[in-house]
């Protein structure tokens, strides 16, 4: 379904990097895509870059408890992202499922306002705006995979991580200005989030077209039978399982942040500030890194991520980390997003039939999300009962593992997407 040039040099690479044809092969569609992600991850990271500061060291709450809002981020999208897939394969109207995602979590940042400390209200925010994600990821990767040819689709993937990662990057700085001008007044941050949501919102519906608006629904049986369809694939449901089991053994960018709150080498007030400069990163190697994986094989790429998140957990392990190791773990974190996030969809889209695109790409998000569910309440159980260190020491043993067996599942179904 595509290929790769298994023998040029990182010379040839580059210099495609340089081509402008190959910034040209990425679609309006593609772009205006990324000015939506970008508004929209500016309103939303807003929020996500002050919750350790704002549950944790303003409310008090503790690591378990933190561990399971924050694992909802994942928990819930992942309850939700398979049937937004399924509903914009059968009607086609990807666009339209997007917009409707867009549209609930913008409204939840106005839950915010009134949650106060009270869980039950947190939790419903966090449960809405999660839904919202989840509704409009699987969709709007369809438009990006439908919007590409498939031998540019890391390319595609590249340039809309980037834009996303650009927002990531803005919504944390903006959310550390406010509060800096404004200390404790967090109620400013969450109407800020909501205007930027809606921007994000009005781009989608104004300019983005559906690529698919005047075809058919697709006939499906039913969702058990969508579902059976692709789990009929091997290089479908053993991607899914490699990366599940992946996230599995990942820590989220929360506990990291506070792992090097609690070792005293950032105040807790610079927090938001971790998050700029984890996505400054990512904006900066989204896109090389989603060339690469048109080049090189997308596996390769992908798990170089997660070793990258391995020499996170031993940094993190290191007593009296100086300030140097804040800015190697920001380094490492932005390159394993790059690294993974894009090159994921990217992989999978090429062993999925076009008919089968959104509810294939939700089906993976959802195995990935459960397990990033489990992996924070998991951190967060450990951290409350055995303490930060011996969390990451776990971590970063089980994941070498699961590097070396996914690695040679990955390797195996490539091959046959690439002989498909």
């Amino acid at each position: 379904m595509y290929s790769f040039d298994w023998t040029g040099s990182p010379r040839a690479w580059l210099t495609r990097m340089r081509d402008a044809r190959t910034w040209r092969r990425v679609t309006p569609n593609v772009w205006l895509i990324g000015v939506t992600s970008l508004l929209t991850d500016i309103s939303s990271e807003m929020i996500a870059s002050i919750l350790p500061l704002y549950l944790v060291v303003f409310l008090g709450m503790s690591p378990f408890m933190f561990g399971v809002i924050d694992g909802l981020y994942p928990g819930v999208t992942s309850l939700v992202r398979w049937f937004g897939g399924v509903a914009g394969d059968r009607s086609r109207r990807h666009k339209e499922l997007a917009a409707a995602g867009y549209a609930v979590s913008a409204l939840s940042r106005i839950g915010w306002l009134v949650a106060g400390a009270n869980p039950s209200w947190i939790a419903a925010t966090v449960t809405a705006d999660r839904v919202g994600k989840g509704v409009r990821t699987a969709p709007r990767d369809a438009l990006i995979s439908l919007s590409s040819a498939p031998q540019d689709l890391g390319q595609s993937f590249g340039v809309h991580r980037a834009m996303d990662a650009a927002g990531a990057m803005l919504g944390p700085l903006a959310a550390f200005v406010l509060l800096a001008l404004a200390p404790r007044r967090f109620d400013l941050v969450f109407v800020a989030s909501f205007a930027m949501g809606i921007i994000g919102l009005a781009v989608l519906l104004l300019f983005v077209r559906n690529p698919d608006a005047a075809a058919p629904p697709a006939v499906v049986a039913s969702t058990t039978g969508q579902l059976r369809a692709l789990l009929s694939q091997p290089k479908v449901w053993t991607a899914v399982a490699a990366s599940a089991a992946l996230a599995a053994v990942t820590v989220s960018d929360a506990f990291i942040y506070l792992s090097l709150q609690r070792q005293g080498v950032v105040s807790a007030a610079a927090i938001p500030l971790l998050y700029v400069g984890t996505n400054c990163v990512y904006l900066l190697l989204a896109v090389p890194f989603g060339a690469m994986a048109d080049y090189v094989p997308r596996w390769k790429v992908f798990l170089g991520g997660h070793v990258m998140m391995v020499a996170i957990y031993l940094i993190l392990l290191i007593p009296n980390l100086p300030i140097g190791g804040v800015a190697a773990v920001l380094l490492l974190l932005g390159g394993y997003y790059a690294a993974t996030d894009g090159v994921l969809s990217a992989l999978i889209s090429g062993a999925l039939p076009r008919e089968l695109r959104g509810s294939g790409l939700g089906l993976v998000a959802t195995a990935v999300n459960i397990a990033r569910l489990l992996a924070s309440v998991g951190f967060g159980w450990l951290w409350s009962r055995r303490g930060g260190p011996a969390a990451l020491m776990a971590f970063a043993i089980a994941m070498p593992v699961v590097i070396l067996v996914c690695g040679w599942a990955l390797r195996r179904t490539e091959r046959e997407i690439i002989e498909t």
